[in-house]
């Protein structure tokens, strides 16, 4: 029982589909400005979009997986699930995602939810194959999350609010998804993809990613002034935060470039963006309260 819940987390890339739904929630968060019930479908209808997307991405790309020293251990190549069985369980789904904002939300999320599919799964996945820079456009389907979220919380698509929180998950994603490249060595040139290693020394790489993470932080920097925040502590953790982050930044652009760096670097921006949307939900929560 465990094994087969086991495979499933690894086929949906679980951290990745949880990192979507929270999102998703602090989207629903900050437009409802608090709390309801009205928040479990969207929420849901993303866990279950982002982990069929996921999974659907594996099945994609279960060949390059196999050639990979960082993948080969993924659920299909390993051969602990059978491609087929792969595949229909991600349209499974994807269509219960689909369904669920559907019933559950208004045409705009579902549309939006659709066309997260269709970006990630059928252009990004295969964009990967022709350009080293496919993370830029890649990245677009982290803002759809939180637009869903901000939406079915009763929010506008063009408010300057959610221009901004999406604005933000979009930048966060393209040092995020070059990290993972990194970190991994020669695993994407032995698989016959496209490399930043190829086009840039590793000095250099390092710059390029440095600029894009201090970008990052100060971005976040700017989210009070589209009113996230009122309360004063929210400022003082995005504050917080931001220094933190360029800090670890400078010392990742002053370290010995290797996996280890890479990797590190990775797993501190992760957490950077985690204290970024908790801190903002927080604040929405506390306003909203009576106390």
């Amino acid at each position: 029982m465990f094994y087969r819940i086991r495979i499933l987390l690894e086929l949906t890339k679980f951290k990745i589909s949880l990192l979507a739904t929270l999102f998703t929630s602090a989207g629903f968060i900050l437009a409802h400005h608090g709390l309801s019930e009205k928040m479990a479908l969207p929420v849901l209808a993303v866990l279950f979009l982002a982990s069929g997307a996921c999974a659907l991405n594996q099945y994609q790309e279960r060949k390059i997986d196999r050639a990979m020293d960082r993948t080969r251990g993924r659920p299909i190549p390993s051969q602990k699930l059978r491609p087929s069985t792969a595949l229909w369980m991600s349209l499974a789904l994807i269509f219960t995602g689909l369904m669920t904002l559907f019933y559950g939300t208004d045409s705009l999320a579902f549309g939006l939810g659709g066309f997260a599919i269709l970006w990630y799964n059928g252009v990004y996945t295969y964009l990967k194959r022709w350009t080293p820079f496919a993370a830029i456009p890649g990245a677009l389907v982290g803002t759809l999350p939180p637009a869903i979220g901000w939406i079915s919380g009763g929010g506008t698509i063009f408010h300057p609010q959610l221009l901004a929180l999406a604005f933000f998950s979009f930048l966060w994603q393209v040092p995020h998804f070059w990290l993972i490249l990194l970190s991994s060595g020669t695993d994407y040139e032995r698989a016959g993809l496209p490399s930043l290693s190829r086009l840039f020394t590793p000095s250099q790489l390092k710059r390029v990613i440095f600029i894009w993470i201090c970008s990052t932080a100060v971005l976040s920097l700017s989210l009070p002034l589209f009113y996230f925040n009122q309360a004063p502590f929210g400022n003082f953790f995005l504050l917080t935060a931001s220094l933190w982050l360029v800090w670890n930044a400078i010392r990742f652009l002053q370290s010995s470039p290797g996996r280890g760096s890479f990797h590190l670097v990775f797993m501190k921006l992760n957490l950077f963006v985690l204290w970024v949307i908790s801190s903002l939900s927080l604040s929405s929560l506390l306003k909203a309260s009576p106390l």
